[in-house]
């Protein structure tokens, strides 16, 4: 945790975010800002979500300090990159991305979110390293919902680069299992 603890300007969510963290490594059934917040002996999820939305820090940076962590405890030359699209259904269209579209999860057309993860998997273990949410054209009208989704998701070159040692042209659609490098 000391290696992002400098993302977070506050100490509230530095406390918070490792707390977060441990949750979500926790072996609970399910996890969301409940769960992991009662998990955490927090009486509400309003910090959690305090820190997963509004608070002020950079997910991008911290994302690439994952990815430094992960070279420098999972390195291995054998290691490969997977990249995976999960869709998560939603009841509403509030939700950034969501639309109705098929998704794997319920195996039929739902309103759902589709994410892209890519995952470095290796013989030292596993850890996701990059996210990005898949929007398609017309996924909402509010100009804030699409700025916050790209129209194709694909994982970040300079994160394959990083992790790597060659930074690859990724182009395409894993959401629609079109993925080519360059």
């Amino acid at each position: 945790m000391s290696r992002i603890a400098g993302r977070f300007t506050r100490v509230e969510p530095r406390f918070r975010v490792r707390k977060l963290v441990l949750g979500l490594l926790s072996d609970l059934p399910r996890k969301n800002c409940w769960t992991i917040s009662e998990w955490a002996g927090e009486r509400t999820p309003d910090g959690m979500q305090h820190l997963l939305g509004r608070a002020k820090w950079d997910a991008d940076r911290v994302r690439d300090d994952v990815c430094d962590y992960v070279v420098d405890h999972l390195h291995d030359d054998k290691a490969v990159l997977v990249v995976d699209e999960t869709g998560d259904v939603k009841k509403g269209t509030g939700t950034v991305g969501v639309q109705r579209q098929y998704t794997g999860t319920a195996g039929r057309i739902e309103n759902a979110q589709v994410a892209v993860y890519l995952v470095y998997a290796g013989r030292r273990g596993h850890a996701a390293v990059d996210r990005e949410l898949y929007a398609v054209h017309g996924c909402g009208s509010s100009p804030s919902r699409t700025r916050r989704a790209k129209p194709t998701a694909t994982p970040d070159a300079d994160i394959v680069g990083s992790l790597t040692g060659v930074r690859p042209g990724l182009h395409g659609d894993p959401a629609h299992g079109h993925v080519t490098f360059a």
